[in-house]
């Protein structure tokens, strides 16, 4: 790799959410590497990322989201099926709503961010206790949410569910 960035630089480069950064990273989509439980995000082949999807709004002007099990899973989902139900669960649901986090060996966490800011540990810890689990239900076509207990002060649970809603999407289109 060339010239480095983080996650929030190249997001901010490119125009969209730290979370589609993070899944163009997983999928390949740029070349990255993770140090220290972060990615390092090669510039010329985020760049070179940027201008393909420039090309492909340029071809399509609106293409649309649509949630469906195939979409779900193609972001990171895991299928489940029993009887009559067909949910796919978000168990990476905090890299949708841009919460980044680092741990010590013990688990603990060591750094933590919310949508590019910087967070206490604590806040981190309400934040992730926030949202319990996030699926979608083929049934119904929708994405649904249990809250947990915890409630943060950098952001309440509607608006981390929203943050959630809004990344699943930007995921999806980034497909």
């Amino acid at each position: 790799m060339t010239a480095t960035i983080t996650t929030t630089t190249a997001a901010t480069q490119a125009s969209v959410t730290v979370a589609t950064i993070r899944t163009w990273c997983r999928l390949g989509a740029v070349a990255a590497v993770k140090q220290a439980g972060r990615w390092i995000i090669d510039t010329a082949s985020l760049a070179h990322r940027i201008t393909i999807g420039q090309l492909k709004t340029r071809k399509s002007a609106a293409k649309p989201v649509v949630f469906s099990t195939e979409t779900m899973v193609a972001i990171g989902g895991n299928r489940w099926q029993r009887g009559d139900k067909d949910r796919v669960y978000l168990n990476n649901w905090a890299e949708f709503a841009g919460i980044e986090t680092s741990h010590y060996n013990t688990g603990n966490i060591s750094s933590a961010s919310y949508q590019g800011d910087g967070i206490s540990n604590s806040q981190a810890y309400k934040l992730l206790g926030s949202i319990d689990k996030v699926w979608f239900d083929a049934a119904d076509g929708k994405l649904h949410c249990y809250y947990g207990y915890g409630e943060s002060r950098v952001a309440s649970r509607e608006e981390l569910w929203q943050a959630v809603v809004t990344g699943v999407r930007f995921a999806i289109a980034a497909l």
